[in-house]
């Protein structure tokens, strides 16, 4: 089992201490990070908490899983390791660059313009 638990459904206005209080009841906390938007600072609704050891854990799961808090009802389960990333910015699945069809897309010009 892992020491790391996700956190789901927690009430935007939750904080890194909130959680911190709520899960040393069932053992010993290492860290708690509360998921964040990038443009606006809210809390996107889950967090990860990393627990002491793996038997502080799976206490963190038994006791809080389905608890209530913060008017929601809390998800409490192993965090999953995170899914690689392609690099690069985004994407998008469209390479304007190519060449090919007419139809708006590309802004590019595609010959030299002297």
């Amino acid at each position: 089992m892992n020491r790391k638990l996700y956190v789901g459904n927690i009430a935007y206005e939750t904080t890194e201490s909130d959680l911190e209080q709520l899960f040393s009841q069932s053992g010993t906390v290492e860290s708690v990070r509360v998921m964040r938007d990038m443009a606006t600072g809210r809390a996107r609704g889950f967090a990860f908490v990393e627990m002491a050891s793996e038997a502080d854990a799976q206490t963190a799961i038994n006791q809080l899983h389905e608890k209530q808090f913060g008017g929601r009802t809390l998800t409490v389960n192993e965090a999953r390791p995170q899914a690689p990333r392609s690099g690069g910015f985004g994407g998008g699945g469209r390479d304007h660059n190519r060449g090919g069809g007419g139809g708006g897309g590309g802004s590019r010009r595609r010959e030299p313009r002297w």
